[in-house]
């Protein structure tokens, strides 16, 4: 018996690069070929066709196959005569071109610009074959097509074995099992047949590995082992390529070690991990190929290619009494023209219209009689279809894709009688008729075009022996899948026409031309900065990353912002069913998978924590102090843990063994006396979270467990506020460069008080990146430069105020196979789509500098999560190592609490900050300071501030502070231009009424505060919120008081006229009980820091250097007599004088309690001692504060540096600077108590 034949490919590897011999012959329009050799550079003559036009080729013979890798071009020697743009078809029979192609696109080659200069072109992708076409575009518009070229490459030799579709080839390995953990498996094929099979083998335990075509696509299906019960799967299945029927070599490479494996096809690979969990591939000892028909012999068929202004112009039989017509054809297009043809009393038109296939039989004989037909859908999918149309006699038959079954057979009223033209693909424009229905051209591939059933000779057509064409290109099919490779990125649905394609992101979590965009926030920190607040939210840690968005909870009610992600254990768990060996497994599922949860745990967030609780009788928990422990938790890693909630890594003890507060102090956990709870806080992130829990001691007869395991809880975004200060215009801070990707995006914040400067630069072989800054008068610009492969695109983008403003902004860049689009702070953009050939991918060789390093002028101020596909560039560890460049963002305007007081505005500066307090009713450093009128004891006093613009308000704000021995007044007054107002006054006892009046109401709604004398000299500060029905009123540091509008209340507080201070000085209808009772003879005393909304009239009644509507009645001086904020701690209601139900409790201010001379001695005596000793007391103290917290006014701080026991940035410099405190006026010269 014969040895079995052993299928091999081989391909020698270029070594040196030669000249290879060139054997040339020129195709003229009359085809009369002329002959020359070994045409060089530096040579004389070169080729130039007698027409110049774009129907000139130039074919070059290799004698054989061989391997080309770059062509080199030079215009004709010492003439007018080059070509500046090419294109390149290869052919192994000079039948069937194939175009070369780079990025996905027919590609271009540039040329020359003068005759003399030669140009040299690197392939991207080496070609194998023996003849190739160039193809001139465009020449020099003063002279004549013209070339002299050179093509470099080396031998190629394989075997080559063709299959008619019934054989079948083995491969015997040696031994007769094979158990491999590495293979590579590579081979060559082409094929006119778009399904069978190449390669099979397998194994007697179920491995196999399998490599098929299907539809034209090529599928790799490998099993390295499935479980006997199928509890583990090992199947995977792997597509990739397309339109690989189309009778040209492809190349596929299989690389597998263990599970991962790199799958190869045109030199495009896809890295993928098998399924189940084994890693050996066991195969028996013989491996197949085989297909249905594999053959090297060349195809009879030869394609047609159109474009939108072609046509094919073929005769036929004339005056016929059958009309028969067949073809085959391929396109993405859902709709166009593939033939048409008029008839003796009308014409017919066969084409797609949205994938199907349609006849329009127009008879004008018969009035316009119109018959319409049509089968088949979904056909503009690119595969090749057949369509057969036969009209005879009085019936009309379509058949699609030769299936008999689907055959649409229509009557029609006249005898066809032919008219002996037919046109393909479109019209000439000199038809009788014209086209009522396909108004659009076939873009496309036809072939086996049969008119009378006769196949049509296109070599015929070529040598302009029959028929007509025009931009039509014979044996070759330039049809291009778009979608392979997909662009479309994170699962995106791409579709495509003949020209582009476009990509479906629903439901993808990501946005953009090509899906590679994020749609969401990266973190809970980024939303409630957007002035989001609590709530279920999706989040996007990497951006643009391989890790999918999910869903979390995003708690913003604290400081902190937490993010808490839910698992599938209900709280109070019984823990009963228990394994062989006695212990219960109970699995913890989150909605994320490992990798999202690990990217949150260990990358993004700054801490995190999950409670666990252990709820037992009779069950033993961790074993301590020295037992094995019965209770393990799994982590992250799949590692096991014990120890439990309230301890830590390496300590097996439970809460109550670290507080040393355990029931039994012979033990360090509750549990383990078999008694209680233990329960606590994990706190260590790169153990978290908790994916499974063994529980080891319920077996005894009543014994019993409950486990709880809650939410993993992360605060914070570490990644968010990774930043840098640069503060030289030379700094900068460098990075190796990023890898090209299909799509780049590019993203981060920043904030300048310099109008001009370099964000960041790369400059790579053949690609350029660079972001600046530039300030203009009244605006300011960012500008992006990006070149790729020669391809230039400069991107701006204007924002309508300048950028130097201290405030952050967001700069965000994506260029992609479609599109380059910059971004402004999310609202302003610009898109520049690319160029029909474009670079896939932006490849930076050199290294990435944020600043500039080319001598330009750098960027001055902060920049903060920079953001490169997906992954975050530490800029603090970098700045730390680079001169010129601090580790975070001076100044503390970007995060946590500010010191900005009562709505200032934190200005960043880089050794410090400011504060603004502009739109504030207060002054100083911090916007602390009050502003506040004298007391005075010369008359009244009267603010009046006129509002504009304030209408049909439903929510309003009004704070103030005051101090004051008189009463009755009136403190604050707003008026409107109907009947509506609001009012707070004193009222004789010195207690506080408020009096809402916004219609609807007989008398104005009133709140009166009765159980506290307000008049007593002391500050108290008033904070009165409405919003609809709802009021709700702060008064010193008592608790918040509610209240509710009557129904029968109007909830508009229309018109808003006037702001009144101390004294209502206006006609008109007014509130008569409060001109009666309260405006005379007026407000004496003090009143500060009043605010309505965003109006501060006292503020700037006081302020000179501010125009304003407001009037002044009386004296009214600046005063310190507000400048201190309310210092006097709540009291509780046993202590509480002015509590209605302390025991004993004598209201003060009641007349019947009052002695006849108004004095009552033994209480003025008793108070008079007391004060003096308080006195006495307050005096030292704040000597001793004013010695000890003296403000050294210096803010030069590190966002996200301090002390490690910081909650926050705030914190941190308060801990790291005890001296940081606010300051206490000089000038101060009065206190209330």
């Amino acid at each position: 018996m014969p040895e079995p034949v052993k299928w091999f490919v081989l391909s020698f590897q270029c070594i040196i690069e030669y000249l290879i011999d060139l054997h040339v012959f020129l195709c003229l329009p009359f085809f009369n070929p002329a002959h020359f050799h070994n045409t060089l550079p530096s040579g004389a003559g070169g080729w130039s066709p007698l027409d110049t036009d774009r129907y000139q080729w130039l074919q070059v013979d290799l004698g054989s196959r061989k391997q080309v890798v770059a062509i080199a071009t030079q215009g004709r020697y010492s003439s007018s005569d080059w070509t500046s743009k090419y294109r390149l078809l290869y052919s192994d029979a000079q039948r069937n071109w194939r175009p070369y192609l780079q990025d996905g696109n027919i590609w271009t080659f540039e040329g020359n610009r003068n005759s003399e200069d030669v140009v040299r072109q690197e392939l991207q992708h080496a070609i194998l074959t023996r003849y190739i076409r160039f193809i001139p575009l465009e020449w020099n518009k003063d002279g004549r097509i013209g070339v002299r070229l050179e093509l470099y490459g080396c031998s190629y030799w394989a075997d080559v074995i063709s299959f008619d579709g019934t054989g079948i080839i083995s491969y015997r390995f040696r031994s007769k099992k094979m158990k491999i953990v590495k293979d590579v498996i590579t081979l060559k094929f082409r094929t006119t047949v778009r399904d069978g099979v190449l390669l099979h083998g397998e194994g007697q335990q179920g491995d196999y590995i399998s490599l098929e075509l299907s539809r034209a696509r090529l599928l790799l299906s490998i099993n390295l082992g499935s479980s006997e019960y199928g509890s583990i799967q090992g199947h995977t299945t792997v597509a990739s390529g397309s339109l690989l029927d189309d009778d040209h070599w492809h190349s596929v490479v299989i690389e597998r070690y263990r599970r991962n494996i790199n799958f190869t096809l045109d030199h495009h690979t896809k890295h993928f991990r098998t399924n189940g969990e084994f890693d050996h591939l066991d195969l028996d000892y013989e491996v197949k190929s085989r297909n249905l028909t594999f053959s090297c012999v060349e195809s009879s068929s030869s394609p047609v290619f159109f474009n939108s202004t072609s046509f094919l112009q073929l005769p036929g039989q004339s005056n016929g009494d059958t009309l028969s017509v067949s073809l085959s054809f391929r396109t993405w297009n859902p709709s166009g023209l593939l033939m048409f043809t008029e008839l003796a009393d009308g014409w017919v038109e066969l084409g797609l219209v949205e994938g199907k296939v349609t006849v329009y039989m127009n008879v004008t004989q018969k009035k316009n009689t119109r018959i319409e037909i049509s089968s088949g859908s979904s056909l503009n999918d690119g595969q090749w279809h057949s369509v057969h149309l036969n009209a005879l006699e009085n019936h009309a038959m379509l058949t699609v894709d030769g299936d008999e079954a689907s055959t649409v057979r229509t009557a029609i009223p006249i005898q066809v009688q032919t008219g002996g033209v037919y046109f393909f693909g479109g019209v000439n424009g000199i038809t009788q008729h014209s086209l009522l229905f396909f108004c659009r051209s076939f873009q496309g591939c036809m072939q086996m075009i049969h008119i009378d059933d006769h196949l049509v000779d296109l070599r015929a057509v070529e040598q302009g022996l029959i028929g007509t064409f025009e931009n039509v290109t014979l044996d070759m099919c330039a049809i291009i899948d778009r979608c392979v490779p997909n662009h479309c990125e994170h699962g995106g649905e791409c579709s495509q026409t003949w020209d582009t394609f476009s990509c479906n992101c629903s439901g993808t979590g990501y946005t953009g031309a090509t899906c590679h965009s994020p749609l969401y926030q990266q973190s809970c920190e980024e939303y409630e900065l957007q002035g989001q607040s609590s709530g279920a939210y999706w989040i996007d840690p990497d951006g643009s990353g391989p890790i999918a968005p999910f869903r979390v909870h995003c708690d913003m009610t604290e400081e902190t912002v937490w993010t808490t992600l839910r698992n599938n254990l209900s709280p109070q768990t019984p823990v009963s069913s228990h394994d062989q060996y006695g212990k219960a497994v109970l699995q913890i599922t989150y909605n994320a998978t490992d990798e999202q949860v690990s990217k949150q745990t260990s990358q993004s967030s700054e801490s995190c924590e999950q409670f666990v609780a252990y709820a037992c009788r009779m069950s033993r928990l961790l074993n301590s102090p020295d037992g094995v422990p019965f209770t393990w938790w799994v982590g992250r890693a799949n590692e096991k843990h014990f120890y439990w909630g309230g301890s830590g890594p390496g300590i097996q003890k439970c809460a109550c063994g670290i507080e040393n507060n355990c029931t039994d102090p012979g033990h360090f956990c509750n549990c383990d006396a078999e008694l209680k709870e233990d329960a606590g806080l994990l706190l260590y992130k790169d153990h978290l979270p908790v994916s499974q829990v063994v529980v080891g001691d319920t077996s005894k007869s009543g014994s019993e467990a409950k486990l709880t395991v809650g939410p993993l809880k992360c605060r914070g975004d570490r990644s968010y506020w990774n930043a840098a200060s640069f503060t030289s215009p030379a700094s900068s801070v460098h990075f190796q460069s990023f890898p090209g990707e299909t799509s780049t995006d590019i993203s981060f914040y920043f904030k300048t008080s310099s109008p001009h400067g370099v964000f960041l630069e790369s400059v790579g072989g053949s690609s350029r990146l660079h972001i600046q800054i530039r300030g203009r008068l009244l605006c300011s610009v960012v500008l992006l430069t990006l070149e790729v492969g020669g391809e230039l695109v400069q991107l701006s983008v204007h924002s309508p105020r300048p950028l130097n403003d201290d405030e952050w902004h967001r700069v965000q860049v994506e260029k992609n196979i479609k599109e380059a689009v910059l971004v402004l702070d999310g609202r302003h953009r610009e898109v520049r789509a690319a160029r029909t050939q474009a670079h896939a991918k932006l490849e930076l060789y050199t290294d990435l500098f944020l600043g500039a390093s080319s001598g330009q002028r750098s960027f001055l101020g902060c920049m903060r999560a920079l953001r490169i596909n997906g992954v975050i560039f530490d800029l603090e560890r970098r700045a730390a190592e680079t001169p010129g460049v601090s580790p975070g963002c001076q100044g503390h305007c970007s995060r946590y609490e500010m010191h900005c007081r009562n709505g200032g505005k934190c200005v960043e500066q880089y050794n410090g900050y400011s504060c603004d307090c502009s739109l504030t009713a207060y002054d100083g450093p911090f916007c602390t300071d009050g502003t506040a009128t004298t007391r005075t004891y010369h008359g009244s006093l009267a603010t009046r501030w006129g509002l504009s613009g304030e209408a049909n308000l439903t929510r309003e704000e009004l704070v103030f502070s005051f101090s004051t021995h008189s009463a009755p007044s009136i403190l604050v007054y707003i008026s409107s231009r109907t009947q509506d107002s609001l009012a707070v006054v004193l009222r004789q006892n010195g207690t506080l009424q408020i009096r809402y009046s916004l219609g609807g109401l007989m008398e104005p709604f009133t709140i009166d505060i009765d159980r506290r004398n307000m008049a007593n000299g002391q500050p108290h500060s008033v904070n009165i919120t409405r919003s609809f029905r709802e009021i709700r009123l702060q008064l010193d540091h008592y608790p918040l008081s509610t209240y509710t509008l009557p129904e029968t209340s109007d909830v508009h507080f229309n018109l808003v006229k006037s702001i009144f201070l101390g004294k209502v000085f206006e006609t008109g209808q007014i509130d008569p009980v409060l001109i009666e009772r309260y405006n005379t003879p007026g407000f004496v005393g003090c009143l500060s820091r009043v605010q309505f909304n965003s109006v501060a009239p006292l503020k700037a009644a006081l302020r000179s250097g501010m125009t304003a509507p407001v009037s002044t009645h009386g004296i009214l001086v600046p005063s310190n007599c507000g400048a201190s904020p309310l210092t006097i701690p709540p009291m509780s209601s046993a202590h509480d004088p002015w509590h209605s139900e302390t025991a004993g409790s004598v209201f003060p201010f009641k007349e019947e309690k009052k002695r006849a001379d108004g004095v009552n001695r033994n209480s003025a005596i008793i108070g008079g001692i007391i004060s003096v000793v308080i006195f006495s007391v307050l005096c030292i103290l704040v000597f001793v504060v004013r010695h000890t917290f003296r403000h050294k006014g210096s803010y030069h701080t590190n966002e996200a540096k301090g002390a490690e026991s910081a909650d926050c940035a705030d914190a941190a410099i308060i801990v790291n600077d005890p001296a940081f405190t606010e300051t206490i006026d000089e000038s101060k010269r009065e206190w209330f108590i």
